[in-house]
């Protein structure tokens, strides 16, 4: 990116039960943290493909990603054990889930949880994913 922060994309996964909004969250593997599933954007795929495809590996599940990003969110780590430190800014995509495999390939190392849009707002760290969280909304969705 220009002003030197890596870039990622993110999957908000939903689903409605009982005529409200879940998201799923899932557990960051080093810290333990509640996250969005989230990872590299792949080449030859568009940044809503390679959302849909972090959702798959981090937790299993399979749906329609939208072709547009809802917003971003921005973090900061310094982890010289895996190489990955910096400033980063995440694109995030909405994912209306529709099923979870049987086996995927993080399976086993992070725990998921489906809450609502104000847990899941108050379980993430940072403050612009949690204010992300907090103003989803399917009505606004629909009308894109």
């Amino acid at each position: 990116m220009p002003d030197g922060r890596i870039c990622q994309v993110a999957a908000l996964v939903y689903r409605r039960k009982k005529n409200r909004p879940e998201i799923l969250l899932i557990t960051s593997r080093g810290t333990g943290r509640w996250v969005l599933p989230k990872g590299w954007p792949q080449v030859g795929k568009t940044f809503a493909q390679s959302a849909q495809r972090e959702a798959y590996e981090e937790a299993g599940v399979r749906g329609d990603v939208a072709p547009f990003s809802i917003g971003t969110y921005t973090y900061e780590k310094h982890d010289v054990c895996d190489g990955e430190s910096g400033d980063f800014i995440v694109d995030v995509f909405p994912m209306h889930f529709s099923h979870q495999e049987k086996n995927w390939p993080e399976r086993g190392e992070r725990r998921l949880d489906w809450v609502g849009v104000d847990e899941a707002a108050q379980r993430v760290e940072e403050p612009g994913l949690k204010n992300l969280l907090a103003s989803f909304d399917l009505g606004a969705l629909a009308d894109r």
